[in-house]
């Protein structure tokens, strides 16, 4: 809503203060300059960008106009699970917890948390991650050299539109010179006619430079802007799930570990140490009676 809303502001400013200068807003209504500019910028950044690129970019920009960032009850699911499955690998080892890794879809912790289950991606990443503690081998350094490594090719792969955008935007304002300039080849085309015309003529080239500069900078970019945004806060939670598991791996308990990745949420969303405590304790507790039964057995 905020790209709608800015949207809503530049243009009402725009149009509205040249109306005040007495400029007639009709003159702007150049459909063939925005034809051509449009489809030269749309043209050349189909060239410049693979399909999945272009796919991935219309994405992008549907989430960013959304503004579909992760929230408190995300995070707080996120850290809620990992607390099961830390748990339950402390409890009962690590055959009871491979079904779990392995088959996430059937998962009886997983499925306590729809949200991150249907976030392939997440999910893929944490049962991984799970899955080298699970074989036990390998260390906590070279386990996080890892993960930096995966999350760099995932932060390079999301940046993708963005940079793809971005290029987009410092080529409108000469793409808007190129229609300005056949413009003028038009109007010289009628230097014979009244000056009246050969003005129009003119004035309607010279919206196609008008044209590029504003669709750069006050479209393109600022969406690109957003999309970066937002992309960069849906990574939030692999930086949450790295820290966590870290923290574990060196030997933290599974709450200590979660302050791990609760830190590195923004604080406009990062949820209180109460709040992780009483989601944690909600969503464990079938899993402290499965402890509770396995002492009982063990004493008798």
């Amino acid at each position: 809503m905020t790209i709608v809303l800015g949207l809503i502001i530049a243009g009402v400013s725009l149009l509205g203060g040249f109306a005040a200068l007495g400029g007639k807003v009709s003159v702007l209504w150049q459909p063939w300059e925005v034809v051509i500019i449009v489809g030269v910028a749309i043209g050349t950044f189909v060239v410049a960008n693979p399909l999945k690129a272009i796919v991935d970019t219309l994405t992008a920009s549907s989430d960013a106009l959304r503004n579909a960032v992760p929230r408190k009850r995300d995070y707080l699911d996120v850290l809620a699970l990992l607390y099961g499955l830390m748990r339950e690998l402390r409890a009962k080892g690590r055959n009871e917890i491979e079904p779990h890794i392995e088959d996430p879809q059937n998962s009886s912790i997983f499925q306590n948390f729809p949200a991150v289950l249907g976030n392939q991606k997440l999910t893929t990443f944490v049962c991984d991650y799970f899955r080298l503690i699970i074989v036990g081998n390998a260390r906590a350094h070279e386990i996080e050299a890892l993960v930096d490594e995966e999350l760099h090719t995932i932060h390079r792969d999301q940046m993708k539109p963005y940079h793809a955008l971005s290029s987009m935007a410092e080529a409108l304002p000469a793409i808007g010179i190129v229609a300005a300039v056949l413009g003028v080849i038009k109007a010289m085309g009628a230097i014979d006619q009244s000056p009246q015309l050969l003005g129009s003529l003119i004035g309607a080239a010279l919206v196609g430079t008008f044209l590029g500069i504003f669709l750069s900078y006050a479209l393109v970019g600022p969406v690109a802007a957003k999309i970066k945004a937002v992309r960069e806060a849906r990574l939030r939670p692999y930086i949450v799930v790295k820290q966590t598991l870290l923290a574990f791996i060196n030997g933290a308990a599974p709450q200590i570990a979660l302050e791990h990745g609760r830190k590195t949420i923004s604080e406009y969303d990062r949820p209180t140490i109460d709040e992780v405590e009483s989601e944690t304790m909600n969503t464990s507790a079938p899993a402290a009676d499965n402890v509770s039964e396995m002492r009982q057995k063990g004493a008798a």
